[in-house]
């Protein structure tokens, strides 16, 4: 029988008492980008060094004339670290500090490579939210992959099978010393606010013992069983996978695969149909189906006229018990169906109900193993088979769905094994019911519905795994007195490993010191940070993590692990295909933040895991997209630009072009910040308080409330999870306000609403002066407009001579000549005219000089193109049935047209 079992706490030696969570040690990282240089790695972080305390001692040196990301981002990352400002422990010191406590953990990333641009929304994201927040705690693990196995089969033509189990954790370990260095480096240059004083992985000793008491509690409360059922088995893998790691694959008829182990491809989407002579009778059963059912077939299921009766294996000569059951169909096909207990899990249920025996002819590697019959090799694998059958029995094509692995792309074989169970029909509905009442909040609402879908129809969770890297499962098999069964030994290990999402389900407490800091519950980061405020992730995490953490953390903690959960969208590239490092459209963050060359991008490829197809395949992709490579954009940049998509509708296409276009918008900030210290000079009077500064004028009036309302709509978009909407105002506040003025902080909407007519009138005025080709001159213009429009136009006349580069500006009321005697001449003849609205024209009085005979010659042109666009308008405005058949707001938007095209 099996008993789990505790892992004794221990001290270790040359440290003190053991924690749950282990910060991974500070190691030189063995990046490949080593490479691209022949300076040593010493001489590089010398000279990164002298340029990081060049920047912090002598910032009053002259600033650069252009944005430059290493300039601004270089050394920053490093201060604060070192100031501590991660830390909640940092800020609970300072005068301002508030008894409020806003915590969440990023996602752990694997350890097998380095990150890509989903995990730099991620970031991105959730920075934005802890640095609204700070004071806070976000911790960072790591988790693991068997991507190692490929590796050392690439370096060093090695399969797992050739290493002894701890020869083979001795090589992970070490890619994860090198690989998980150089991912925390990687959420540095990112500009994570992460505590990494709280730093751990999912491996640590600390976090392994978690494991251990989560799986001891959970056998002890039933949850947890073993048995011998149906999984997902991966032949490639040679173990059972999750049930949500499985994709259904839809075939029309025969369709060649590849097939991970197989050189050439397979043929599926075909079945064959062969007759079964009836055992002591003239008849015969004809039953179609594919390969693998055919060859471990061990009963027949057909009608009453059969029942009771045997037939004959056609290529084993074994005998088959024809059975009678409901679940058959005789007016479809034959009527008669095979029946594989040990290859379908409808099979499998009827099998329980018939007492039948299960019969299994696939072994774990897809090799076929004797019980299929001395006529076919023991060894030969299972897709090769087909053509064999092929020659004993009639084929067609057929449509199908084929199970597929999403992470290898390995054919999935319904193989009966003995694994690990959670029951999870109890703890689902607890997570239903918590969504249900409120105590959840997912976002966006729309995954509410799926939520509730997909947890309802829950099964039990096969949690074992027969891989060598993972937390091996916690159960011995004991002999038990005068036990029958001469197999069991009192000292053997389970040598299987539990799937890294039940480890990674148990993170937001875990990672705190659960259950080791559950004796002290006052003064211990488990009472302090959880619950988490919120968990923010993938939407294609949901089901893998989000689910698993919601459950597992109610069931063990008696809380759930967050109140809300916030889902982003999936980053896809610019052609909107999903990320693929065989596509080569996987981009490394640090390429886009520092800049890489084409050359840097393909010898990457090259020594990655891809086989020689799918590297010519991904070199191709990157001369297409990058042929001169990737311009540094840097960190700010790359941010900004992953939070302007709307990361709650639709996937994310993000093109290198956009990263780029935000660089702008930062050069954008620093040359306003360059032109307000040449403004400012050597002047030190110190800047006066808020409640000491007022704005005089109108133009301070209206930068002022255009602040507030960007302030106003920031705040609302936070509250709403809508980083792009922050994005959007921010960038249009700074770009088509601040740049143009400058900076306080008081609302006057009136002022900013009379605004709109002012930029309106000075873009007008701008594209007067460019038709006439204007450059240093400095034309008078007239204003003839209604008497409202006047007054808002004296009020802000500053503003409009200046922004408009015009020498002055008459106003001319036609209906109210008496209002303004000072500017109540119309304007002079032959003056350039441009329309604001359909009540105000600017008059831009020509100066002598100018070609006139030119500008007639395009104002024509102008008119040629406008008279037949009028000439339609009126004709359906004039139209009988206009005012009966065209809408209010039409017949309006209409009127304005023609009031802005006519004379």
């Amino acid at each position: 029988m099996w008993r789990s079992g505790r892992a004794l706490s221990c001290r270790l030696p040359g440290e003190g008492a053991a924690r749950l969570c282990f910060g991974i040690p500070h190691r030189p990282s063995s990046s490949s980008q080593s490479n691209s240089s022949p300076r040593t790695k010493a001489e590089k972080l010398r000279r990164r060094r002298e340029r990081e305390e060049a920047i912090l001692s002598n910032t009053s040196s002259p600033l650069p004339s252009s944005y430059s990301p290493e300039y601004v981002e270089s050394s920053w990352y490093q201060w604060w670290e070192k100031e501590g400002f991660f830390r909640p422990e940092q800020h609970e010191r300072l005068s301002h500090s508030v008894d409020q406590t806003f915590s969440l953990c990023i996602p752990p990333p694997n350890v097998t490579g380095t990150l890509h641009l989903g995990h730099a929304l991620t970031v991105a994201v959730e920075d934005v939210l802890v640095r609204r927040y700070l004071p806070t705690t976000c911790a960072v693990g790591l988790f693991k992959k068997t991507v190692v196995e490929r590796r050392l089969l690439k370096e060093r033509g090695k399969h797992r099978q050739d290493f002894t189990r701890q020869e083979f954790l001795h090589e992970v370990w070490k890619w994860k010393n090198e690989r998980g260095e150089e991912i925390y480096q990687q959420l540095r240059a990112l500009g994570a606010s992460l505590d990494w004083s709280r730093a751990c992985f999912t491996m640590d000793p600390g976090f392994s013992r978690a494991v251990t008491e989560a799986f001891v509690r959970l056998c002890d409360s039933g949850l947890i069983y073993r048995s011998e059922a149906l999984v997902n088995w991966s032949c490639a893998l040679e173990s059972a996978i999750s049930d949500i790691e499985v994709d259904s694959k839809e075939l029309s008829g025969q369709t060649m695969l590849s097939v991970p182990g197989y050189e050439n491809k397979v043929e599926f989407g075909t079945m064959l149909t062969f007759a079964y002579p009836i055992e002591g009778h003239d008849g015969e059963v004809a039953v179609s189906t594919t390969p693998a059912p055919l060859l471990q077939l061990f009963s027949m299921s057909g009608g009453q006229a059969v029942h009771g009766k045997q037939c004959r294996h056609p290529f084993t000569n074994r005998l088959l018990p024809i059975i009678a059951d409901s679940m058959v169909d005789m007016e479809l096909g034959t009527g008669a169906v095979k029946v594989t207990p040990a290859h379908d899990h409808t099979d499998f249920l009827l099998s329980q109900r018939h007492s039948l025996p299960h019969l299994t002819v696939i072994g774990g590697d897809g090799t076929m193993t004797p019980s299929c019959g001395q006529w076919l090799q023991v060894h030969e694998h299972l897709y090769p088979v087909g053509p064999v059958l092929s020659d004993r029995g009639s084929r067609f094509d057929v449509s199908s769905s084929l199970l597929v692995s999403f992470r290898s792309g390995d054919i999935i074989e319904p193989l009966l094994k003995k694994q690990w169970f959670l029951r999870c029909d109890e703890m689902a509905k607890k997570a239903i019911q918590a969504v249900e009442d409120g105590q959840l909040e997912i976002i966006p609402h729309h995954y509410t519905k799926t939520w509730k879908n997909w947890l309802s129809n829950t099964s039990d969770w096969c949690i074992s795994r027969q891989l060598w890297w993972g937390h091996q499962i916690p159960a011995y098999r004991v002999e038990l007195p005068n036990s029958a069964d001469k197999q069991e030994n009192t000292n053997y290990y389970n040598p299987d490993v539990l799937d890294t999402w039940f480890s990674s389900g148990l993170f937001p407490f875990a990672m705190l010191g659960w259950p080791e800091q559950l004796d002290f519950p006052q003064t211990t980061d488990l009472q302090r940070f959880y619950p988490n405020s919120i968990l923010e992730t993938g939407s294609d995490l949901i089901f893998f993590w989000v689910a698993r953490m919601v459950m597992l953390g109610t069931e063990l903690t008696g809380k759930l692990p967050f109140r809300q959960v916030l889902l982003h969208s999936l980053v896809r590239d610019k052609y909107g295909r999903k990320m693929s490092k065989s596509l080569g459209n996987v981009i490394d963050p640090l390429d886009v933040i520092h800049g890489v060359s084409l050359e840097r991008l393909q010898e990457k490829v090259k020594e990655g895991n891809l086989d020689p197809r799918e590297q010519l395949v991904a070199m191709e992709a990157q001369r297409k997209d990058f042929p001169t490579g990737i311009p540094q954009c840097g960190t700010d940049a790359l941010r900004f630009a992953l939070c302007s998509h709307k990361m709650q509708g639709e996937d994310i296409s993000l093109s290198i072009s956009q990263v780029l276009s935000c660089r702008y918008f930062c050069n954008k900030m620093w040359q306003a910040l360059r032109f307000t210290l040449g403004v400012l000079g050597a002047n030190t009077t110190p800047v006066a308080t808020l409640e000491e500064t007022c704005a005089v004028s109108s133009m301070e009036r209206w930068i002022c409330s255009r602040l507030y309302s960007t302030v106003v709509q920031c705040e609302q978009a936070f509250e709403a999870y809508e980083l792009h909407t922050v994005t959007s105002a921010l960038y249009s506040f700074w770009v088509h306000s601040l740049c143009d003025v400058y900076m306080a902080h008081w609302h006057f909407p009136e002022e900013e609403r009379d605004f709109l007519l002012v930029q309106e009138v000075i873009r007008v005025a701008r594209s007067l002066r460019s038709h006439c080709g204007m450059t240093k001159e400095k034309p008078a213009m007239w204003a003839v407009c209604s008497p409202g429009q006047a007054q808002i136009l004296l009020h802000f006349g500053s503003a409009v001579r200046t922004l408009g580069r015009i020498s002055s500006l008459h106003i001319h009321c036609p209906q109210r000549a008496d209002l303004f005697s000072v500017h109540s001449t119309p304007p002079p003849e032959g003056s350039l005219i441009g329309v604001v609205d359909h009540t105000c024209q600017l008059h831009l009085h020509i100066q002598s000089g100018m070609n006139i005979e030119n500008q007639m010659a395009q104002l024509s042109q102008r008119r040629d193109k406008l008279v037949p666009k009028l000439e339609k308008i009126l004709c359906r405005v004039q139209s009988p049935d206009y005012l009966t058949k065209v809408p209010a707001h039409v017949r309006q938007q209409m009127d304005t047209k023609v009031s802005s095209t006519g004379p």
